[in-house]
């Protein structure tokens, strides 16, 4: 029974998400602000959560980057924020989705199964598979534990954001357009745009280049799509 945590200051919402996820077979954890979640989500990490991002005390994305600095179990942000740059930081900040309220029950738990379905190899829960590791110069992957390190130093990475590199990286050369690394990190029930791939692509370097300033393995391709290059 996968455990989900929803967080948003809307007790309706709150109430008829809650009754929903558990038909669907979730143990659901309930919070109304982010301020009364943030310790229990550190003590406590659920399998998947559901952030609203305007709430009083302490807002969805102040809640997920006081998260992310400690744990990392996968976060949708489910709001009425409709605004590029909103979702653009949220991606930026660590969220695995991006969903705009009014949304349906049915289409947000089609979204979480696709986050969990992307997260269960490094959940432990299910079957790992014995994939190879991938070694690339200075970059290691190890796609069975969705771990990552650059010239010896961890990075952490998003299951997304680990999809996508090992896309790009099983092939060093090859071009990858954005449809390609969609189709690499996304379950085909969701849609998302090229803008979404650019965010991720965005914070895979950042966190790369937080270890090494030089760092440039990721080429953009102007108007084709990316590829990874080995020195």
């Amino acid at each position: 029974m996968p455990t989900l945590a929803l967080v948003d200051d809307d007790k309706n919402i709150v109430t008829s998400l809650r009754m929903f996820f558990e038909a669907e077979g979730f143990d659901v954890r309930s919070y109304y602000d982010g301020q009364s979640a943030l310790d229990e989500l550190l003590d406590a990490p659920p399998d998947i959560a559901v952030f609203d991002i305007k709430m009083p005390k302490m807002d969805g994305m102040e809640l997920l980057r006081r998260l992310r600095k400690r744990v990392d179990f996968p976060v949708i942000f489910l709001t009425s924020k409709d605004e590029e740059i909103d979702e653009v930081i949220s991606f930026n900040i660590g969220a695995d989705d991006f969903v705009r309220k009014p949304c349906s029950n049915r289409l947000l738990l089609e979204r979480v199964k696709a986050v969990l379905r992307r997260a269960a190899k490094s959940s432990g829960e299910v079957m790992l598979d014995n994939s190879e590791a991938i070694i690339r110069g200075r970059l290691s992957m190890d796609p069975n534990r969705y771990e990552c390190s650059w010239a010896g130093q961890n990075i952490r990475l998003t299951v997304t954001e680990f999809l996508i590199l090992q896309s790009l990286a099983e092939h060093p050369g090859f071009v990858k357009n954005r449809d390609q690394l969609m189709d690499a990190a996304y379950d085909e029930q969701i849609y998302v745009d090229d803008r979404t791939i650019d965010s991720h692509i965005k914070r895979l370097r950042k966190k790369f280049k937080a270890v090494d300033r030089e760092f440039d393995a990721i080429e953009t391709l102007y108007g084709i799509g990316y590829r990874y290059t080995q020195s």
